[in-house]
């Protein structure tokens, strides 16, 4: 079986709490993109969602250093998310479980051999 990635989703940037109004600014603002609303289960952890076309950017709070693993990350979508799942299983890939689930919205992620987190969904 091979995945059947269909679209690139987004990518979640982060900055730290003090730089999170620099940020919005930057990318609101200066860059012009477009600020787009966030599910209600994410507003409380602050940050901001932008449209740019078909693909979004993601700007996140995370304080750099403090010995957790970063939460950037890449999305991308996928047919047969179930069947995704098990063929990285059957391929050595450690899933990580989604932590902070949005409702409606099945996902998992995995680390590159790098150690970038990619975000894995369902198209």
């Amino acid at each position: 079986m091979s995945i059947r990635v269909t679209k690139f989703h987004h990518a979640n940037v982060t900055v730290p709490r003090s730089l999170e109004q620099a940020a919005k600014h930057f990318y609101g603002s200066i860059l012009g993109l477009k600020e787009i609303p966030k599910p209600e289960s994410s507003r409380a952890r602050g940050g901001a969602w932008y449209e740019i076309g078909a693909v979004q950017l993601h700007l996140s709070r995370e304080e750099v250093g403090d010995g957790s693993a970063s939460s950037r990350h890449l999305c991308v979508l996928v047919q047969g998310l179930a069947e995704t799942r098990q063929h990285l299983v059957n391929a050595g890939v450690e899933i990580f479980p989604d932590e902070r689930p949005i409702p409606g919205r099945a996902r998992f992620y995995v680390r590159d051999p790098g150690g970038n987190l990619i975000e894995i969904a369902e198209d």
